[in-house]
């Protein structure tokens, strides 16, 4: 029976009362089933938004809805600082910085795509009888795959009759059953790497000779050996090779003799175990659980591909089994573009009645591969290692996976999905976002990229400014309405009356350029070419056309190594460059608690401890400037132990994190709050922010030049005290940059890897601003960059391509970007060209 009231479906989320980060109590509303883009200055409260409110309570939510037995293996989300959010669905998000993957995880492994290709080449493929007749495809293979036990995979051979059970799609598993016994499916063998055992032969023993020795718990070896009759006053190079043999290979004994722990505490007629030099590394390795440790130990081994599998992973035998004339080896081998190829190969081996199964798996295996092409990763083989990929191929292989489930109802969170891709890309990007809102899922994505912004149906622009000047909402609505409204920090770039060019661009050609000859690594064949000394450099290029071979792998090192006599790089055949030392900046944390702050990263935070250790309460009470740490349990709150909060079990809900009951947040005893400079308590003054603190210490040159260099890389809304692991990537640059801007930089290359992740246009003027005060000190600037704002402003464009693996590795474009705006020869200059000409300039 109909009634006179007709249920509303909510259309929107309503968010009120938002308070996570430095959000100002905002209310706002999120359009359902639309794609929703997310602007603002970096720091002013986007992901605070995204992140902090819109995924913490769609996810945490869902959970809730779980049962008790379930929510306990699952780490639940806190509850966000928020009144109240409304009609919100269950969240999924795609992080700006994916987990970097194991050794273990390929592109195939990680897209799932390998997966179906163990079915096709089990259900569908030509294994081969002990005696060596190759049966072709058949229904009878592929039933005999699909029985249970025993049964499974038992064929007998057409030609000579011998029974033999088939490879299963188990058995093709490079992480199972699959696994190339000698190196456990990894393909790499690793063994210690002898020159790395012994650090510096001209020391002894006991001045730390033995590099193996300086691992945890071995720095008491030199006495060990010393019981066992070894000199350790002597040069290690001197000892006799009786001792050096000890030393490296001697056996594990016990020897009595008095030992002195850290703490001073001493042990008479201690049973000490011997471990030579060799198994300090290979016990180390076992034992140690830190990841800290283990990258620490990897330092003295040396890998090399397993003599066994020839880097397959696989068991050898398993490449007997072909599908379409190919091994599984060499399938993974392709590219993703020419997967396609190889489906065809494989139908045309197949009679008539497989067809049903190989279209089910074949529907499997365009599902998969459909989403990863449209992403532009076409260029990528299955058998790429996932840790060599760059955070935008993780992101977007993310990205294809998730597109792959068709679910629907479902909040998607994603920020900044652009990374690492070039504009030629973004068509495809934004065909999966319209195809994630056709299913019926609604899309918020947190992005700087205007082509990204200017294709959304609804803006939310945060602002106006960052820090405490931001966290507002500043304007929300339609990209045209965004585009004319004036108080809009976007609508400049989208209605196009935004100044492109933040820096007047350097004339062509420099007095110095760095040469450079790159041939035969990875996709690049051999390259020659030149960037110009004291100019800024853009490389560009599709994802896997070679810069980060030819710049991070290549030229880099080699000119690390060049003044210190050690040979370049094997690939790097030439280099002349007037360069002494470089430095690599990206947009990586800073830290990984909240222990580090803005203080502690700069100089700041010493000089405030040394300057309240001076202070005659300090005096009085013999208040050291190690009681003026957090990090010191002098100065530490007892409850907290420095950190500022505690953290609550609360059994069947998610952990709490509170401000401490003791110090109320301020991470030390009250007795060292009781010290005063100038009125203020260390903790006063870290609560401040840059530009208010620049007033205080005036008087304090040291600490007040440091403040002065964070106000001029646009960071003077940050507070002393701020935690930098939760600093976004452009606040991490930039702040990693103010310790070189008081110094000359005439010999000196900065490297910059995609400067502009997460950046607003306006941000990356700021940041124009900072490289410009580098290059005013002589510096040279190189940035791998897809930003076509950063590009446009460079004085000097090296393009590679034409596109990606193997279709990339070659220069199609050189030059100043004036010159090749006005004659495009390349994609990415055809594309600059398209956007410069947007504004008026």
């Amino acid at each position: 029976m109909a009634t006179n009231q007709q249920k509303v479906i909510p259309a929107q989320v309503e968010v009120r009362g938002g308070r996570v980060h430095n959000l100002k109590n905002i209310d706002v509303d999120i359009p359902l089933h639309k794609f929703v883009a997310v602007s603002g200055l970096s720091g002013s409260g986007k992901s605070s938004l995204a992140m902090g409110i819109l995924y913490e309570e769609g996810s945490r939510r869902y959970l809730e809805a779980l049962s008790t037995y379930t929510r306990r293996r699952i780490k639940l989300g806190a509850q966000a600082a928020v009144r109240s959010v409304k009609h919100i669905p269950s969240a999924l998000a795609l992080r700006q910085r994916p987990a970097i993957p194991s050794e273990r995880a390929t592109v195939g492994t990680m897209s799932e795509m390998f997966n179906v290709i163990r079915l096709i080449f089990s259900r569908l493929g030509s294994p081969v009888c002990p005696n060596g007749h190759r049966l072709k495809p058949s229904l009878t293979i592929a039933e005999a795959m699909s029985k249970s036990g025993d049964a499974m995979g038992r064929l007998t051979c057409p030609v000579c009759g011998a029974q033999f059970s088939a490879y299963s799609a188990e058995d093709f598993a490079f992480n199972s059953a699959g696994a190339c016994e000698n190196c456990q499916g990894t393909g790499k063998v690793r063994q210690i790497d002898e020159s790395k055992l012994i650090g510096d032969p001209t020391l002894t023993l006991a001045e730390g000779a033995v590099a193996a020795w300086h691992l945890p718990g071995r720095n008491f070896m030199p006495n060990v050996a010393e019981q066992a009759g070894v000199r350790i006053n002597v040069p290690y190079q001197d000892l006799t090779a009786r001792e050096k043999d000890f030393v490296l290979n001697g056996p594990a004994q016990k020897f009595k003799m008095d030992f002195r722990s850290g703490t001073g505490r001493v042990f008479h007629d201690f049973n000490a175990l011997y471990e030579n030099a060799h198994e300090a590394v290979l016990r180390s390795a076992q034992t140690s659980k830190s990841e800290r440790s283990q990258k620490r130990i990897s330092e003295f081994f040396s890998y090399s591909t397993c003599p066994v599998c020839h880097g397959t992973r696989l068991k050898p035998e398993l490449l007997t089994q072909e599908a379409g004339g190919l091994n599984i080896v060499q399938v993974t081998d392709l590219t993703l573009g020419e997967l396609a190829d190889w489906k065809g190969a494989v139908l045309e081996t197949l009679p008539d009645d497989m067809m049903t199964m190989a279209r089910s798996l074949f529907k499997e295996f365009d599902d998969n591969l459909r989403p990863l092409l449209e992403l532009g990763l076409d260029y990528l083989t299955l058998s790429r290692n996932g840790n060599t990929l760059s955070t935008g191929e993780l992101q977007r292989i993310q990205l294809a996976r998730t597109l792959r489930t068709q679910t629907t109802g479902v909040l998607y969170i994603l920020d900044e999905p652009s990374i690492g891709l070039h504009p030629d890309n973004i068509k495809g990007l934004l065909g999966v976002f319209h195809e994630l809102v056709a299913q019926g899922n609604s899309l918020v994505v947190v992005d700087h990229n205007v082509d990204i912004i200017r294709e959304a149906d609804w803006i939310i622009e945060i602002g106006p400014g960052s820090g405490e000047a931001g966290g507002q909402i500043l304007t929300a609505g339609t990209p045209q309405a965004i585009a004319a409204d004036p108080s809009s920090n976007i609508g400049p770039y989208l209605n196009g009356t935004a100044h492109l060019l933040a820096r007047t661009r350097q004339p062509l050609p420099a007095k110095k350029n760095i040469r450079f000859t790159v041939a035969d690594y990875y996709n690049i064949k051999k390259i020659t070419g030149q960037l110009p000394v004291n100019r800024l450099s853009a490389i560009t290029g599709f994802s896997g056309a070679g810069k980060t071979s030819l710049i991070l792998d290549s030229l880099v090192p080699a000119i690390r190594v060049q003044n210190s006599g050690h040979p370049l790089p094997r690939q790097v055949r030439s280099l002349t460059a007037p360069i002494k030392s470089v430095v690599s900046v990206d947009a990586a944390p800073i830290g990984k608690t909240t222990r580090s702050t803005v203080a502690t990263y700069t100089s700041i935070m010493d000089n405030l401890r040394k300057l309240f250790a001076a202070q005659p309460a300090a005096k009085e009470h013999h208040y050291t400037a190690s009681y003026f740490s957090y990090n010191n349990k002098q100065g530490a709150c007892p409850t907290c132990g420095g950190t500022g909060v505690v953290t609550l079990d609360i059994q069947f809900l998610p952990d709490m994190q509170q401000t401490c009951p003791t110090c109320e947040g301020a991470r030390y005893r009250q007795a060292i709050q009781e010290v005063k400079w100038h009125g203020y308590s260390i903790v006063d003054l870290l609560k401040l922010d840059v530009r208010t603190a620049m007033g205080v210490f005036t008087t304090v040159p040291k600490i007040e030049q440091e403040l002065r260099l964070l106000d001029e890389v646009g960071l003077a809304y940050l507070h002393l005290g701020e935690s930098t692991p939760s600093l976004s990537g452009g606040e991490a640059q930039r702040l990693k940059l103010v310790k070189h801007l008081n110094r000359r930089q005439a010999t000196t290359l900065f490297v910059f890897d995609e400067p502009t992740i997460g950046l607003h246009p306006l941000d990356v003027k700021t940041l124009l601003g900072v490289m410009q005060q580098l290059l005013d000190r002589g510096a040279t600037i190189i940035t791998i960059t897809h930003d076509l704002n950063l590009v446009a402003n460079a004085d000097y464009l090296l393009d590679l391509g034409p596109r990606g693996g193997k279709n990339g590795g070659q220069v199609v474009a050189a030059g100043a970007p004036a010159a090749l705006i006005a004659q495009p020869c390349s994609l990415t200059t055809q594309y600059l060209a398209e956007y410069v000409d947007r504004f008026n300039q």
